[in-house]
């Protein structure tokens, strides 16, 4: 059984491009929850999705014009979005920004 994770520090996990001017990175996880840090340059879209995933969204820097379940609202640095299980969502960066996700239980898919 692989040692649990209690810390993690910035330069330990390598950015991942997800598509132009869109990266992440995992931060920690658990088999139950997960931290992943999304980067985004302006106007870069987290395309519309669904996951069988609670998240919960921090924007750390920016403003993204976030939607959920087809209702739409600007949600700038400071601010927090949920989403719950299986609903559709996604993003668009109204300028360069980053978001901090939490996921339970983790996102296998992202490992």
């Amino acid at each position: 059984m692989t040692e649990q994770k209690f810390f993690a520090q910035p330069n330990e996990t390598e950015w991942t491009e997800l598509a132009p001017g869109n990266t992440r990175r995992v931060l920690i996880y658990t088999p139950e929850v997960m931290q992943v840090e999304f980067g985004f340059d302006k106007g870069a879209v987290g395309a519309l999705h669904s996951h069988p995933h609670i998240q919960v969204s921090y924007v750390a820097e920016g403003s993204f014009e976030v939607t959920i379940d087809g209702k739409t609202q600007v949600v700038g640095q400071g601010g927090s979005f949920i989403v719950p299980s299986g609903l559709v969502h996604g993003v668009v960066a109204l300028e360069k920004g980053r978001l901090v996700d939490v996921f339970a239980p983790h996102r296998a898919d992202f490992l």
